[in-house]
């Protein structure tokens, strides 16, 4: 593994760890610093002059590369942590520049520490397979700052003065082995300080990291980060730590007990003869405990103890059988005997830790450590145990990472990592596909080289070997009594790698994204309308991507050129997403809450993960074409009507347009029965009042009052999709607003999804439209969109222009929704003085952020394409119109 390969971001290195060790370039070597290197902050920038969704930091004075990798080595598996770079840069223009300058958006505002602008992979092996962990770190050159790093790219040498954190027991025990094969120094952290300060970032920055599990149920908890503390921290790995955790820092170890993940391990092999954890666990699946436990009911003669409570299922005794009877150990089954152990032991873990939780007047008691490992019938027991003794009043929660807060608290222990000061808006959680995941093989990474990626999926297929998911659970089975009741199911089957249970993806850090400012109150926002929870809803998403994925790829492939390359990157796409369907199929819970926007936005992502970046980029070409050469005509028309009729006409317009949505498969059916403009005319001419939601009086009221009611004095208008829509719909009404005196703000997406228009291609639009239209032209000059590429910024700004402006910013998003709890820096701070929000279209209004409340007006605008939709949202039909508004005095 140490000869070639590849960086995650698919970038190949021809270089052996031999050959980069002999690199020198320009007689510059690399150094590296002590335990805790410090960084040379002189002349740090952001790279580029734009405001950048994912930006990368340059420090051009830092001599030192920082370590960008961490483990817990414990008894039973070692858990790796590790950062890379981020290579996803926006394109700089004079629109970002502008926009920077008019808003205030300083590059100084920003931390300057190199962590930020990039991604966190989380990684295990078994301890006992030590040298598959050294392969893997040698391999990606993780030790040297890995191979996406400058050090690395450059050829500088490297001197073998590395210093990598570590903590867990096996830091000491396997330091020579570290040593020998990579030519590290381990670090030795405390394992307390990195377990509470690895729980502590989770809970208070990652957004429903914590769940409950009761009787095979998974519901996610959010944890308000201000009233976090006191809690109780269970840390199951080999034994158990009990820990009471006050703040940040400020924690002590109450109490724990030697009977944990290790005894269950121990004696399963002793018992069993099993030679994994995970195959303990999956034999645990098909056991019957009873034929080992003692019962109430073996005792009373069937008959429960209700004097005190005891139904005849409650174990008396566990193993309490195999004392009664000449039988020998061979004549009991592994299963039965994996089974019992593992309730046996949890419960009493479950018992302790409320106990504990009990002598302290905690109500929260978090579980973590790789005994759970997502467990379904594990975290039963333990749920039950802690409801049981606490008659319902504590509860049992884990953690998504369960396994990681020690190596994420030693990676949290190198100085300026960036991790203690961000917040959960800045963190964004993806699932690329990875590695079949078999055989004892490297556990977790993607791949990141595109083509091995696409060749383990092929050869997989011709195989006839089903492709699993990129992060497999155990299945959704699990629904048994839980705690000391005799389980009526414990599922099917249970992934014989313990990475399949870790139900988690790569960590991006975004620290341009923030919360929006006018969202009524954050703490309860929640931007799903649809819960894919609901198993019924997931199935029939499932049938609509899955039936509109051939459509999909053609667009894709085709947006390529339709070259060979580009067919076989599309097969791979559709193949690898479909994987994502089937996992949350078996699992809705599979990648943590998943709503219908993050569904929406895996497709996008998994698009992109396969190089097409842009799939239907000539048919937007081609709609705006068609649509802005009808422009003239409609604005004509509009400027001949008096301001109530044009009003309404606007808003007509927005409707019909929003017809155009390549999302839809009842739009797609449309394209093929005529012209752009002959649907657009089609769905004029059927615009009929009232509307399915029609506030469309009290709107105009509104707009058209005077005295109490100003004009707006800047409006936010989130776009859809590109053509008709944005030209014909969006355009004339963000008209009527400049024209009425109002600052108008168009909101486009910052990557592409389906035909969505992006911010990118809007001032493109805008300029030409402005050509038919003195409003426009004057506005989008104001608003920077203009511009000579020649003119200085600053003069520009300088210019005494009392012309309302016309903006463009991007929304942050790379999907066809949008979660105003992840919006891009330059959106928030234009928003900060607006008084009114449109929002237009099924993924903005309708799948998302339909029950949204904000601190100004908002005007929700949608034409619903969606019989199921229809129905369930306003019992309605689909091409019925929404056309929602809501003051702000009844938002809040």
């Amino acid at each position: 593994m140490a000869g070639n390969f590849s960086d995650d971001e698919g970038n190949s290195k021809g270089k052996s760890l031999e050959e980069y060790s002999k690199v020198k370039r320009e007689g510059k070597e690399m150094h590296r610093s002590g335990s805790r290197p410090l960084l040379d902050l002189s002349g740090a920038a952001i790279q580029s002059n734009s405001e950048e969704r994912n930006p990368t930091i340059l420090l051009p004075n830092q001599s030192d590369d920082i370590s960008h990798l961490a483990l817990d080595i414990g008894g039973s598996l070692i858990k790796l942590i590790y950062f890379s770079r981020h290579e996803e840069l926006s394109q700089d223009d004079k629109r970002r520049r502008f926009m920077k300058k008019r808003l205030g958006i300083i590059n100084g505002k920003r931390r300057s520490y190199p962590i930020l602008g990039g991604r966190l992979h989380f990684v295990k092996f078994e301890t006992g397979k030590l040298n598959e962990c050294l392969d893997f770190i040698s391999s990606k050159q993780l030790h040297l700052g890995g191979i996406d790093s400058p050090s690395w790219t450059s050829g500088a040498q490297y001197n073998g003065n590395i210093i990598i954190k570590a903590t867990g027991g096996g830091a000491y025990k396997y330091a020579d082995d570290f040593k020998e094969r990579l030519g590290v120094s381990l670090d030795k952290e405390d394992e307390m300080n990195c377990l509470v300060a690895g729980a502590n970032f989770l809970l208070k920055a990652i957004r429903h990291e914590a769940f409950t599990h009761m009787e095979g149920q998974k519901e996610f908890v959010q944890i308000d980060q201000h009233d976090l503390f006191p809690y109780l921290l269970v840390n199951i790995g080999s034994g158990v730590s009990i820990i009471k955790v006050d703040g940040d820092g400020k924690f002590q170890r109450v109490s724990g007990t030697n009977v944990g993940g290790g005894t269950y391990w121990g004696l399963g092999n002793l018992l069993t003869k099993c030679k994994s954890f995970d195959e303990l666990l999956e034999l645990s699946q098909k056991g019957d405990s009873s034929n080992i436990d003692m019962l109430v009911g073996d005792i009373y003669g069937g008959l429960d103890y209700s004097k005190i409570g005891l139904s005849a299922s409650t174990i008396a005794s566990s193993f309490g059988k195999t004392i009664s009877t000449s039988k020998e150990l061979l004549d009991y089954r592994p299963e039965d005997i994996s089974l019992s152990l593992l309730r046996m032991i949890s419960y009493n873990i479950g018992q302790i830790s409320y106990l504990n939780a009990l002598r302290y007047g905690l109500k929260r008691i978090f579980f973590g450590g790789f005994f759970i490992r997502g467990h379904a019938y594990t975290m039963d027991t333990i749920s039950f145990a802690v409801h049981f003794w606490s008659k319902g009043q504590a509860q049992a929660m884990f953690l998504r990472h369960e396994g990681f807060l020690g190596a994420l608290g030693a990676f949290m222990s190198y100085e300026k990592h960036g991790l203690d000061d961000l917040m959960a808006h800045q963190l964004v959680e993806r699932f690329p596909m990875g590695a079949p995941y078999v055989g004892g093989k490297i556990h977790g990474p993607p791949l990141g080289d595109l083509n091995e990626k696409i060749s383990w999926m092929e050869k997989f297929i011709q195989k006839g070997t089903k492709i699993t998911a990129p992060v497999p659970m155990a299945p959704p089975g699990t629904t048994g009594m839980g705690g000391f009741e005799r389980p009526s199911s414990r599922g099917n089957t249970l992934r014989s790698d313990a990475s399949a249970a870790l139900n988690i993806g790569v960590l991006h850090l975004v620290p341009s994204l923030e919360v929006f400012p006018l969202l009524a109150d954050p703490k309860k926002y929640e931007p799903n309308t649809v819960d894919l929870l609901d198993h019924s809803e997931l199935e029939y998403w499932f049938t609509v991507l899955s039936e509109h994925m051939p459509d999909l790829v053609d667009k894709a492939v085709a947006s390529e050129g339709g070259t060979d390359d580009a067919k076989r990157r599309g097969e791979a796409f559709a193949r690898a997403f479909s994987a994502h369907l089937e996992r949350l199929m078996e699992e809705p819970a599979a990648y943590g809450k998943f709503g219908l926007a993050n569904l929406l936005e895996l497709r996008e992502e998994c698009l992109r993960e396969f190089q097409f970046r842009d799939a239907y980029i000539t048919i937007k070409q081609r709609e705006n074409e068609a649509s802005l050469a009808v422009l003239p005509d409609l604005l004509l028309e509009l400027d001949g009507m008096d301001e109530e009729g044009r009003l309404l006409t606007l808003i007509e317009g927005v409707l019909a347009a929003n017809i155009f949505d390549w999302g839809s498969r009842a739009c797609v059916d449309l394209y093929h029965k005529g012209t752009i403009i002959e649907i657009y005319r089609m769905s004029r001419k059927k615009m009929q009042r009232p509307w399915r939601v029609d506030d469309f009086d009290m709107f105009k009221r509104r707009m058209l009052g005077s005295g109490d009611n100003p004009s707006y004095k800047r409006a936010l208008l989130f776009v859809d999709n590109s053509g008709a829509d944005v030209v014909l719909g969006m355009l004339p009404l963000a008209r009527e607003l400049l024209r009425r005196g109002t600052e108008v703000v168009l909101v486009g997406n910052s990557l592409p999804a389906l035909n969505d228009v992006t911010a990118n291609e809007l001032p493109e639009i805008v300029a030409e439209a402005a050509k038919h239209c003195d409003i426009l032209r004057r506005a989008a000059e104001a608003g920077g969109l203009l511009f000579d590429a020649m003119v200085d910024i600053e003069d520009e700004l300088k210019k005494k222009d009392n012309s309302v402006p016309l903006m463009v910013v991007e929304n942050g998003c790379g999907g066809p929704c949008i979660d105003f709890r992840q919006v891009s820096s330059e959106l928030a701070a234009v928003a900060k003085d607006a008084d009114l929000i449109i929002l237009e279209g099924m993924g903005r209004a309708l799948h998302t952020n339909l029950n949204a409340r904000f601190r100004c007006d908002a005007l929700k605008l949608a034409m619903v394409k969606n019989q199921r939709l229809a129905e369930k949202l306003f019992s309605g039909n689909i091409y019925d119109c929404v056309c929602r508004f809501e003051p702000v005095e009844n938002a809040l």
